[in-house]
């Protein structure tokens, strides 16, 4: 019995890192679970436990709908904008989750509470959460080594809320590409509604950072492999085939991705307007077989086939064959041979994550000449500016490309390659799994910053000791997104009996003075709350009420600023289907929570630039709150409002609770000996964190209790 590595980048790119580290990689044999026996299935686990390795046996069925099912009909052509490959099957998808969860069970079964858990491409994508579900401490990161595609191309997907909330399982989701990263939020922002600032994700409970990784390669086996004997020896073969011919070399496996037939109609195109250099030029294409069962491989290798052998039939002559056309895979010796020998590489995909092919054929170049031409959609293309960029679906461009290369100066060569062979060298592969555990480090880092906020048992004990003991309690509360989860209309969001009881315990307490501090209107607080004994502060602080006492505005304000400023919000709500305008008393709002995510996001940010210009002329304020915008004279903010509570009293125990960004002015008003409570993660002055409307009331509750 004997192991072979399967071919593709993500093996080539991790191995030389599994070897070098103290680590277990779990992955699928290729091979299906009824091929083995019980005893032969022993001694599988046991020879590859000796190499740090640890298998995933599946069953032939699964490996139909999982692998050449979903894997490679669904995600694979649709995240490289093949829809019309694009096969949507529930049982693809049913395997798929199935294995993903048998995945999550070799985890389960072997990983430690200190381990790091590295996830690695389409194939996986539930399993962040998987794992996250039955280790909910565990340190998970998450590499895609394949393209992330538009939210127009990823939202065809039936099943792309499951991915996306999958993805977020891990604490660090990782792109080649800052487009693909940008592709991510936006489908997160479309499908979830969850904002990013600077590539991290607020959920529930928890942080997520998304960053960039641009994968390298293990770059001094590459630049040091033409002392070896064999490779020197390979040389001498190769040109005593093609002779004194240049040499153009294409090395790809056989995928429609690849843009394969595409090169070869440019080659074509170059050999019809340019026949001075045939019998002078040789292209090497090596096509790798690949999923060999599925149609759409078939057809391409047909299609290949015939435009080889009808470049071969029109331009050849005795002696000179224009193809060298391989249809194999090439002992790693060989392959470097390749890149050594060759003139100029020949990497056009049509889409692709990065590919390493393009950094392997650099990397070999000690002597500075060959040229690359290169896919503008390739990953790489953002690293390897110096190559000749070309549109893989231009022809012309291509065939002059082709050309260009042919008649480059060495000095030229020379000059391109030294510049990306600096980079290449010093962003390694080494370094680029450096830089992916550093990024997971400082993530799980600032998590367990803001989880060291969260209020603990020992915590919620102090503060019920320091409010028994205490005589004069100002409690300060918000409400939407406190008491409440968020909604923007008022006949969503009328209390329930739950916390209007709450409430009422907690004011009959002659000790306690209870503020209900918000940004909605006074006629709202007062019709929900004015049974009660509350303070109510409304507007953001624009107005206060003392318990029994009538409304007070809190410094003399004006209104007549409206006409001004209405037609931007009228504007960006005609321009914003489910948006709409509030208007209170002294202010007025513009909410976009019910509106297309993407589109809110994009027009709040043009809303806010209009309005900030006018704003500062008429004195006003432009707050930010949770899908809104509100305009109101400047210098009034919960922050006023609540010095004006803190006058009333010398009060020995505070308590403020908020959820957002205007209940950051009440916590920076209160003084230190305050406890000061935000709801949800996230950077705030306040000193204590809970996750949950749910724990608000169950701290309340039981301060209610004493």
């Amino acid at each position: 019995m004997s192991f072979q590595s399967s071919v593709g980048g993500l093996v080539t790119g991790l191995g030389p890192v599994h070897k070098s580290r103290d680590s277990l990689w779990i992955g699928w044999l290729g091979v299906t679970l009824n091929k083995f026996g019980e005893e032969e299935r022993e001694e599988i686990l046991e020879r590859l436990a000796s190499v740090g390795l640890s298998p995933v046996f599946l069953s032939e069925e699964d490996v139909e709908n999982y692998y050449n099912g979903f894997c490679n009909e669904t995600i694979w052509p649709l995240f490289h904008y093949f829809p019309e490959f694009t096969v949507y099957n529930k049982d693809y998808w049913d395997s798929y989750v199935r294995v993903n969860r048998a995945f999550c069970e070799a985890i389960v079964e072997n990983a430690h509470p200190e381990d790091v858990i590295w996830i690695h491409d389409y194939h996986l994508m539930l399993l962040p959460k998987l794992v996250r579900d039955q280790l909910p401490d565990a340190t998970i990161g998450f590499f895609l080594h394949i393209p992330f595609p538009s939210f127009e191309v990823f939202h065809l997907l039936p099943w792309r809320n499951e991915i996306v909330k999958g993805l977020l399982g891990a604490d660090l989701i990782g792109f080649h590409t800052y487009d693909y990263v940008r592709y991510f939020l936006t489908s997160v922002r479309r499908i979830l509604g969850l904002e990013h600032t600077l590539g991290q994700l607020t959920l529930e409970n928890r942080l997520v950072r998304v960053e960039t990784f641009p994968m390298g390669i293990e770059y001094e086996k590459f630049a040091g492999i033409e002392r070896d004997p064999k490779v020197q020896r390979e040389i001498r073969n190769i040109r005593k085939k093609v002779g004194e011919r240049k040499i153009i070399l294409s090395i790809d496996r056989l995928d429609y991705t690849k843009g394969i037939p595409q090169r070869l109609e440019a080659f074509d195109t170059f050999l019809t307007n340019h026949p001075e250099y045939r019998q002078k030029v040789t292209l090497v294409m090596v096509a790798v077989p690949s999923r060999t069962e599925i149609e759409s491989y078939i057809m391409l290798k047909r299609q290949v086939d015939e435009l080889v052998g009808r470049i071969n039939g029109t331009h050849g002559t005795i002696g000179w064959v224009p193809v060298w056309y391989l249809y194999r895979s090439l002992p790693f010796y060989t392959l470097v041979s390749l890149y050594r020998v060759a003139d100029v590489a020949l990497v056009t995909p049509l889409r692709d994550g990065m590919n390493l092919i393009s950094k392997e054929f650099i990397a070999t170049k000690t002597d500075g000449k060959g040229v690359l031409i290169l896919s503008e959609m390739t990953g790489a293309a953002k690293e390897l500016s110096e190559a000749i960029i070309v549109n893989p679906n231009n022809r012309e461009e291509i065939a002059e490309a082709i050309r260009e290369a042919l008649e480059m100066s060495e000095e030229e060569q020379i000059e391109r390659n030294r510049s990306m062979q600096s980079r290449l060298r010093r962003y390694d592969i080494v370094r680029w799994v450096n830089e992916f555990m550093e990024g997971l480090d400082n993530i799980k880092s600032l998590q367990k910053e803001l989880n060291a906020k969260i209020l603990t048992h020992d915590d919620r004990k102090k503060i019920i000791e320091d409010y028994v003991k205490s005589t004069n309690r100002l409690i300060l509360l918000d409400y939407d997104g406190t008491l409440i989860p968020f909604a923007p209309r008022p006949q969503d969001a009328k209390p329930d009996e739950e916390i209007l009881n709450l409430l009422r315990t907690l004011v009959q307490d002659s000790k306690n003075e209870v503020i209900l501090i918000s940004g909605r209107e006074r006629g709202t607080l007062e019709s929900w709350f004015g049974s009660l004994n509350v303070g109510l502060t409304a507007e953001h602080g624009v107005w206060v009420k003392d318990k029994t006492k009538p409304w007070e505005i809190i410094k003399p304000l004006k209104n007549d600023w409206k006409k001004a400023i209405r037609p931007y919000l009228e504007l960006y709500t005609d321009r914003t289907p489910g948006s709409f305008i509030e208007e209170k008393e002294f202010s007025l709002v513009w909410h976009y929570r019910k509106t297309d995510p993407e589109m809110g996001a994009m027009n709040v940010r043009q809303l806010k630039d209009d309005l900030l210009h006018v704003a500062a002329s008429l004195n006003l304020g432009v707050l930010e709150g949770n899908k809104v915008i509100e305009i109101k004279n400047a210098g009034i903010d919960k922050g006023l409002a609540t010095s004006h509570w803190l006058s009333k009293r010398n009060w020995d125990f505070i308590v403020a609770i908020g959820d957002d960004l205007t209940d950051e002015d009440t916590f920076a008003a209160l003084p230190e000996h305050a406890y000061t409570i935000k709801v949800g993660l996230g950077p705030s002055r306040a000193k204590y964190h809970l996750k949950s409307v749910g724990d608000v009331r169950s701290l309340l509750k039981e301060l209610a209790k004493r």
